[in-house]
């Protein structure tokens, strides 16, 4: 099921609180319209200092709702908890944020968000002192535990002129959530009882105190592994360098260099029974790191570099038996060939290969395009789909190597 379809009838609630980016969300309604869903939008009465209430009601399926005390329904907040299939809240300020995690109803929005049992998508936007407020992170926790989907800020330009984290997620983030949300969280529950450990995203080695060597990794492949993993009964474990709002019955474990990525990996490898390695670790790192920040007036400061870690072929020395162990090449050239090496070199069960040179594969897109090389098939090729696709061939080709296995022991 592609992101689009999956809201075809279905009953979207959208709340607008009051804040500058109020704007984006006539492009989010738009997009849900456009996909078949039923729009329901509530605007809060800060909402409307920012953005009309004629714009939304003219894009939403119905006149957008603004009070506790509305004329089309005397228990309006009652009746679009119990009909939506989804509410989603964007831009959602701290006010909101705060009221929602206490249970406080003052308004609309929050008495509908408190009245429905319906999946919740948070998508915060502030200035970046407010978002890291220690009473601000601790809702957002609050309502993580609970099962509230939350689409983190991005780093950008804010109101007045300020940049830093804060901005609104983009329409495509927050869809992707949405798509999350909707998808069922207990699939067919053909991984139950086992241990997936997933990697996903860039690693980033610091030069200096504020610099770091990165790579264009987006980390959503990785994330939507481990969501598919989650929703067929599996026990999983995303360790990520992407701040991503985890699938329920996923533990996320945050991590930013190579270095951290592979202790944290090596710690709980011997419990898994499939290793997903989708993060891009950088293969080289500075040396040795600066303790402040290099000064433009000082010159170019020279960069030496050392090779990081091998997690993955670490992976495959320390792999026991009925392991199933996955790897991920991102190539320009040669896509079977290389990919057929790396297996062979690094003892993996299977190995995802893409095209990163194609048009909308890989790094930072929304779809991507993989051949699947086994160490016991032929390749598998996926043509160019949606990552949730993606992840969903690549469990496919790992079952099928748990039984192979299995079958052999």
């Amino acid at each position: 099921m592609t992101e689009s379809s999956i809201f075809s009838g279905k009953f979207i609630v959208v709340g607008v609180c009051g804040g500058i980016a109020a704007y984006k969300s006539v492009e989010l309604i738009r997009y849900l319209v456009d996909a078949g869903a039923h729009v329901a939008t509530i605007m809060t009465p800060d909402a409307e200092h920012f953005i009309g209430k004629t714009t939304l009601t003219a894009l939403s399926s119905e006149p957008v709702h603004t009070s506790l005390w509305d004329d089309q329904s005397v228990i309006p907040h009652t009746r679009l908890g119990q009909k939506a299939d989804l509410i989603v809240v964007a831009p959602a300020t701290a006010r909101l944020i705060g009221s929602y995690a206490a249970g406080i109803s003052s308004d609309l929005l929050t008495a509908t968000l408190i009245a429905t049992r319906a999946p919740v998508v948070v998508c915060p936007a502030m200035h970046t002192e407010m978002w890291e407020h220690v009473a601000v992170q601790h809702n957002i926790s609050v309502l993580r535990s609970r099962g509230v989907f939350i689409t983190p800020p991005e780093e950008g330009r804010l109101a007045g002129g300020d940049v830093g984290k804060g901005r609104l997620a983009a329409t495509h983030s927050i869809v992707e959530v949405m798509t999350q949300a909707l998808q069922p969280q207990i699939g067919d529950g053909s991984l139950s009882g086992k241990h997936v450990v997933v990697t996903a995203g860039g690693t980033r080695e610091p030069i200096d105190a504020v610099r770091v060597l990165a790579n264009r990794s987006s980390g959503k492949q990785g994330h939507a592994v481990a969501r598919a993993a989650a929703s067929r009964g599996a026990l999983v474990t995303l360790i990520t360098t992407v701040e991503m709002s985890p699938a329920l019955g996923v533990t996320q474990v945050q991590v930013e260099t190579a270095q951290q990525m592979q202790e944290a990996i090596e710690k709980i490898a011997p419990s898994a029974d499939v290793i997903v390695m989708a993060a891009a670790v950088a293969d080289f790192r500075p040396v040795p790191i600066a303790d402040g920040k290099w000064k433009k007036e000082d010159g170019v400061p020279p960069i030496v570099l050392e090779a990081t870690p091998d997690i993955l072929a670490g992976l495959g020395k320390m792999k026991r038996p009925g392991q199933v162990l996955v790897g991920f090449a991102a190539e320009t050239s040669n896509l079977v060939a290389n990919a057929q090496g790396k297996l062979e070199r690094k003892n993996l069960d299977l190995i995802v290969a893409n095209d990163v040179s194609l048009p909308e594969v890989g790094f930072g897109h929304e779809t991507n395009a993989v051949t699947i090389v086994s160490a016991y098939d032929e390749p598998v090729t996926v043509d160019l789909a949606s990552k949730t696709t993606i992840a969903q061939r690549v469990l496919d080709s790992v079952e099928k190597s748990l039984h192979r296995i299995q079958e052999h022991t």
